[in-house]
């Protein structure tokens, strides 16, 4: 019997990472973005490895057509919130519509698209949400670190209003890791950037993925609420940038 997975923001960078390896774990996902070429390209790939995957070009936002998707789909045991907005704003410039804008996307569909889900899950399934380490602190993203902490403890609070429907509800907190965005930066930014890693190196969408795989794994059976940090230790150094 084929046990389905919902993954968002799944085709590219850490999404595309995680969708694959939950295929590769046997899964038959469905893979939501609002990119519809790369999303295109994403399936065409996986579905050329021998991979039961599919595309949903869906914009989160849209309560309706999120609903009526996943009312389309078949129940799923495993759904992984990973479509999420980033970007910097300093702290006196950023205001109101920035904090909507973040928490619309970080936090607001996330809720709406697990609500959804959750109500036709079967007893073992799992949720998975991107978080990050950043829900710590950092500078010059406040509204995107708020957004995050939110979604920490929707994470705990969700894992408890479905514990008894045995569904478990976890998030992981990537780090540092090696996407566009990270490259993108200016050397000596990257340089800083990668000196405040303890292991010397940013991670790699793998990390994250091989971190929702464990958590969304159909064995893992009694781990709920909880926020798995994945970026090489630079959270034992307490909140920072």
């Amino acid at each position: 019997m084929e046990i389905h997975a919902l993954v968002t923001g799944g085709a590219s960078g850490i999404g595309r990472a995680i969708a694959q390896r939950l295929a590769q774990d046997g899964f038959h996902v469905h893979i939501v973005d609002r990119n519809g070429e790369l999303l295109n390209e994403a399936v065409a790939q996986f579905q050329q490895e021998g991979l039961l995957a599919e595309g949903i070009e869906l914009d989160l936002t849209n309560q309706e057509a999120v609903e009526a998707t996943v009312a389309s789909l078949p129940a799923l045991r495993a759904l992984v919130n990973n479509a999420g907005l980033f970007d910097e704003v300093g702290f006196f410039e950023a205001g109101p519509e920035d904090f909507r804008r973040m928490y619309e996307v970080n936090l607001v569909a996330v809720a709406t698209l697990s609500r959804a889900v959750a109500s036709r899950m079967e007893a073992g399934s799992k949720i998975v949400n991107i978080a990050s380490r950043a829900y710590l602190g950092a500078k010059n993203h406040i509204h995107y670190v708020s957004s995050k902490a939110a979604l920490v403890g929707y994470t705990r609070a969700c894992a408890m209003e479905l514990a008894p429907r045995s569904i478990l509800v976890n998030a992981v907190a990537p780090g540092l890791i090696d996407t566009p965005l990270l490259r993108a930066l200016a050397p000596e930014r990257r340089s800083a950037q990668l000196a405040l890693q303890p292991t010397g190196r940013a991670g790699r969408p793998d990390d994250i993925a091989n971190a929702v795989s464990f958590l969304a794994d159909p064995k893992m059976e009694f781990i709920t609420g909880q926020v798995l940090f994945v970026d090489g230790g630079k959270s034992l150094g307490g909140s920072g940038a």
